[in-house]
């Protein structure tokens, strides 16, 4: 570097982020070799949720995510680790698909586009990614993989293809989860959702319910995160019963966590799915069920789910069963509130007990019986309400069982009914299969061939004709009818069985986003290898995945599927972990003048032109200096200028200590170890907004009175602030005379823990209880040390000479008193 260059009077972020992004670049400062993944001796891999490549481009919530993110990783460098930080583009789905329809384009022409905008973005903002490792979800090298997957899955029965109700988006043309329903209506589109019943593909993640819970146990993860996910597979144990239908060899089952109340179940209510509904429905009812049944299917589910709430409908089947405590008939009715997707598809009602059915007894004048009383009741206590304090009850009218504790009548009941076949204990789970068939074109094709021939029935795609590629069709838009555009394009379905040699049928749904995502973690550091999804020898040495960051809006179906893909492919015997992430934790949010960003309120933030006018380690600074990371904050426009001055005062602070070698100031060198011990504890717990405030405070202290700074007061905070703005960071340790870079040779900065202990404190100096000066030192030191610097004090002296000191008052940290007489 010249000497013109060396002595630039000022800081110019374009100019400093451009040089080093062009020497990273050229020294390959974050790429991996294959050799170097192979022999690494400190790995450490540092992921963030990869984005889905809008046709806008980066918004500032990518770049707050990122951020985040990219300063763990480069702090976790400068501790001495190797840090592998990849990025790619989650690029298939639906958004992609409808965005293409509206504007009429292509995804095939779209995503590439989008790709290299974000690219450029990315580069942009000096994250440590290595681009040599990135992925495209949506590229034939990448979903050959994904496919794979599943054919892994399809030979170890964890893959199979069965009838269901779904959420149906009637704009969409496609099956939604439930989280994508909102208040019966597409989030994406805000069309009509309606309930269907079609034959898809799904893998059986509820097989994986306990264990899945079980490890959410000993995984470092956010809190919230892993309460949403325990709630989500939601464990429940109980007992399932037996309701036989007398006159014929049916029984209708159900699940219950209150087998001690059946004494009191008066009815029982089937969902209109129940494939019972039309064998018990009398010919008297049959007009009645029909019409309810069928407009309930034209409901979604979350939408029923949400009904529940609210008054009661439903509709007498004509039909009974039997209690199998009492012996007695009770009536079977269909209504919406019950679900076929959950538990059995039928419940015991127990009006006396449960609210929802206190509400539905009421309404259709159904009897409600009391079978558990509270303290101050007993058998003959009306009931205006449902009794649900479970806990202080005691058992009535329950013949034998009466007076036993509700816990006691549980354990007795189940028991009875199991030694006469009519009962036994059960774990139930909320966790439903994972539908992953999607009707819809911009996807990874699923593979399999469908051959007429019953003994072939539906045969995998030999994985040596993988990737099955997604062809080119220019009119991709869905039908409702419910079948995929692939379904068009006969030249690609017809194929000859890959089993028998006869004429066959490709499928033709394309399977969900989420699978691609599910996975896309094992690739990174195995991309570039052809011939396997994942190379056993650099998976085992980097993964499981050290530190994963990103939104708590995947806080269940991406790190659900995530963690079950990984529990399986360790089952088959494919990985040597089961659990992909070690550590977890979600972002907060980002929100502008108190309100979500969105485009209808005018409010989305640009980041390219804020970049443009202050430079990304500025952005990168102020994002992080809103608030808790994990919290988020308030973008506000001018609160930019913060960081921006900060980082100028930074750059001039340097530059004049630079020649500098003098011994730091005592009073600065205390605050300078704890600078860095806070930094040090705060970087790795994300508390970044307190960190950057830490250095603000010490770069400050430094500058006071217009001091002239010694070079070892500011060159730890150099690297203190590298994570953070790594730009101006690498400049400035360069101009300091370093080779190599910051994220190249150099080591975080240590601290005394001594020396951070000690702190300058400032005591008034009174004489007869009137002050008459101030000093400073140590806050430890002794009463000794701070009267000889008292002494010390010109005016101080001068009241001391007329009389000798008698005593002398101590409060340290406070203040001295030399009483004179």
């Amino acid at each position: 570097m010249g000497m013109e260059e060396r002595s630039s009077p000022s800081y110019s972020p374009s100019q400093v982020e451009a040089k080093w992004q062009r020497i990273w670049e050229e020294r390959g400062a974050n790429s991996f070799s294959t050799e170097e993944l192979r022999g690494s001796r400190s790995p450490y891999f540092n992921l963030m949720m990869f984005p889905y490549p809008s046709a806008e481009g980066l918004h500032v919530g990518n770049i707050y995510a990122f951020t985040g993110a990219d300063i763990h990783g480069r702090f976790q460098r400068l501790q001495g680790h190797d840090v592998f930080e990849p990025i790619g583009f989650d690029a298939f789905g639906i958004h992609s698909e409808n965005f293409a329809l509206k504007h009429g384009t292509h995804p095939m022409d779209l995503i590439p586009a989008n790709v290299a905008n974000f690219t450029r973005q990315l580069r942009r903002i000096g994250g440590m990614f290595d681009w040599d490792h990135s992925v495209d979800t949506t590229a034939p090298d990448y979903y050959r993989w994904t496919q794979w997957i599943f054919l892994k899955l399809f030979e170890a029965g964890l893959a199979e293809r069965k009838k269901a109700p779904v959420n149906w988006c009637t704009s969409c043309k496609t099956v939604l989860a439930n989280e994508q329903v909102e208040d019966g209506r597409c989030e994406r589109c805000d069309a009509t959702v309606e309930q269907r019943v079609i034959a898809q593909w799904f893998f059986r993640i509820s097989d994986y319910s306990q264990r899945l819970l079980d490890n959410l146990e000993h995984i470092d993860w956010s809190e919230s995160t892993r309460k949403a996910q325990a709630n989500w597979i939601g464990r429940s144990e109980g007992a399932r019963l037996v309701f036989p239908v007398p006159g014929s060899d049916d029984v209708i089952e159900v699940f219950t966590t209150r087998p001690d109340t059946i004494f009191g179940a008066t009815y029982m209510v089937l969902a209109p799915e129940h494939p019972l509904v039309e064998r018990i429905t009398a010919s008297s009812q049959r007009e009645d069920v029909r019409a309810y049944v069928d407009r309930v299917a034209a409901m979604d589910v979350v939408s029923r789910q949400k009904t529940a709430g609210e008054k009661k409908t439903g509709v007498f089947t004509g039909g009974y069963c039997l209690n199998p405590a009492t012996g007695a008939e009770i009536p079977i009715w269909v209504a919406d509130y019950v679900l076929a997707g959950y538990g059995t598809g039928a419940i015991m009602a127990v009006p006396g007990h449960d609210e929802r059915d206190f509400e539905f007894a009421n309404e259709f004048g159904l009897p409600v019986v009391r079978v558990v009383a509270g303290p101050d009741e007993d058998a003959d206590t009306p009931l205006e309400e449902a009794y649900t304090d479970h806990d202080a009850g005691r058992m009535v009218n329950s013949g034998r069982f009466d007076g036993m504790s509700v816990a006691e009548g549980k354990a007795a009941i189940t028991a009875d009914l199991a030694e006469r076949g009519l009962g036994e204990q059960q774990v139930n789970y909320q966790l439903r299969d994972w539908c992953i068939s999607r009707q819809r074109y911009w996807g990874p094709p699923i593979p399999i061939v469908y051959c007429p021939d019953p003994e072939c029935g539906a045969v995998p795609v030999p994985e040596r004709d993988l990737p099955v590629i997604l062809p080119r069709v220019e009119d991709f838009k869905p039908d409702d009818d419910g079948v995929s555009p692939l379904a068009r394009v006969e030249s690609w379905y017809s194929v000859d069985c890959p089993a028998c040699g006869a004429a066959a049928r490709r499928e033709t749904d394309v399977s969900d986003t989420f699978l691609d995502s599910s996975w896309y973690f094992l690739r990174y550091p195995s991309v570039g290898s052809d011939a396997i999804a994942f190379d056993p020898d650099i998976t085992r040495r980097w993964l499981p995945v050290n530190s994963y960051i990103g939104g708590n809006e995947h806080a269940v179906l991406h790190l659900m599927y995530a963690r079950f893909i990984t529990m399986a492919l360790h089952d088959i015997g494919l990985l040597d972990f089961e659990e992909p992430f070690t550590r977890f934790r979600a972002h907060g949010i980002i929100v502008k003048d108190g309100r979500k960003m969105s485009k209808t309120r005018g409010n989305v933030v640009t980041p390219d032109p804020v970049i443009e006018e202050f430079g990304a380690d500025t952005f990168r600074l102020y994002l992080m200096f809103l608030g808790p990371f994990t919290e988020g904050g308030d973008y506000r426009d001018d609160g930019i200028r913060g960081p921006l001055g900060f980082l100028r005062r930074l750059w001039d602070t340097v530059l004049r200590a630079a020649d500098n070698d003098a011994d730091p100031d005592p009073r600065l060198e205390g605050q300078l170890h704890r600078t860095i011990e806070q930094v040090t504890r705060q970087i790795a717990d994300l508390q970044y907004n307190t960190c950057i405030s830490g250095m603000m405070e010490y770069l400050n202290a430094v500058r006071a009175g217009g001091r002239r700074p010694a070079r070892a007061e500011i060159e730890p905070v150099v690297l203190t602030v590298a994570p953070f703005a790594p730009h101006i960071a690498e400049e400035l340790w360069e101009r300091l005379g370093h080779e190599g870079g910051v994220f190249g040779r150099a080591r975080w900065p240590e601290y005394d823990p001594e020396k951070a202990r000690r702190r300058i404190v400032k005591l008034a100096v009174q004489v007869n209880g009137k002050v008459r000066g101030t000093i400073e030192g140590p806050s430890e030191m002794s009463r000794e040390d701070a009267e000889a610097l008292a002494r010390e004090q010109e005016n101080v002296a001068r009241f001391l000479e007329n009389g000798s000191v008698r005593r002398v008052i101590y409060v340290p940290g406070r203040l001295i008193n030399l009483v004179v007489g």
